[in-house]
């Protein structure tokens, strides 16, 4: 029975480290996030959020 290295090796390529298809890392084309994202909605739930609290205890 053949050993565990000997048994992988066998079809592996001379030079098995190969590069990533889809690399890693942002590029000049990346934009950072503001941290303003879906201000919005948030604003939205809020005001419904105030309305049902007004609704209720009013």
């Amino acid at each position: 029975m053949a050993g565990g290295d000997d048994f992988y090796s066998r079809d592996r390529p001379d030079h098995p480290r190969l590069e990533e298809d889809r690399p890693r890392g942002g590029g000049p084309e990346d934009k950072p996030r503001t941290g303003h994202r879906h201000f919005w909605i948030w604003c939205l739930i809020l005001a419904v959020i105030i309305v049902l609290l007004w609704a209720v205890f009013w």
